[in-house]
């Protein structure tokens, strides 16, 4: 039974296997990324009803650049129109929108729409949720790394200053708490370099089903799995 007084504060969730849950039903990878996005839409609205504060979902990596052009250009539309379609829907459910990752090789209309998104949902004091969109484990920290690197050299701090508590204020979401429990869908038993850095620490959740089938109900039986564990960090 679910615990309600041991709710994790931060959940992150790989949601894997939009592509193979089309071809089991011989429809195009397209129909398998809108049936994705309809499901974060589902599962947000599920976390912030089961007082989660903060989830990060990894909706678009540095290494996907890599996938058909085709493709990419779909993905980028998708995400493209989440951040028009969604931002009425965030502020009615008081859901705060960030989205973590470079702005590298985006486009100036769609680097427009996402501070739009997040200037609009800013203020809201619910559930925030964090679109890891051009998103590397590897790439934040050493975005990280060059912006302490240059602190140092413009004087404002000195290089043996660095630990980890300082360290962390540079990622590309400070303020949040490090993930309690990672989520990911479709049998992958990997991390896929996603939040390298804030796992280090979290409980780890795997499923066989694709996420467009990921509903309420197993995010539940996830947060009781996360429950029955102890986190010691370290400690006996």
């Amino acid at each position: 039974m679910l615990d309600k007084n041991n709710i994790p504060k931060h959940i992150a969730i790989i949601m894997d296997g939009n592509r193979r849950w089309a071809r089991k039903r011989a429809l195009p990878r397209s129909a398998g990324h809108r049936a994705g996005i309809k499901r974060i839409r589902e599962v947000v609205k599920a976390a912030s009803e089961l007082g989660i504060k903060a989830i990060t979902i990894f909706a678009f990596s540095t290494e996907n650049w890599q996938r058909p052009k085709k493709e990419v250009g779909m993905l980028m539309k998708a995400f493209s129109d989440f951040l028009v379609n969604e931002v009425d829907d965030l502020n009615k459910n008081d859901i705060r929108l960030r989205i973590a990752g470079s702005r590298n090789s985006l486009s100036r209309e769609l680097l427009e729409k996402i501070e739009h998104a997040q200037d609009s949902t800013a203020t809201n004091n619910g559930l925030t949720l964090v679109l890891a969109f051009n998103y590397g484990g590897r790439a934040e920290i050493v975005d990280a790394s060059r912006e302490f690197a240059q602190l140092v050299s413009e004087k404002k701090y000195k290089a043996n200053q660095l630990d980890e508590k300082l360290f962390s204020k540079f990622l590309y979401q400070p303020d949040l708490p490090e993930p309690d429990l990672l989520i990911r869908t479709s049998g992958e038993l990997r991390i896929s370099n996603f939040l390298i850095w804030g796992l280090a620490y979290a409980e780890l959740y795997f499923t066989e089903k694709y996420w467009p089938d990921f509903t309420k109900e197993d995010l539940v039986k996830a947060i009781i799995e996360y429950q029955k564990r102890q986190r010691r960090f370290g400690r006996i």
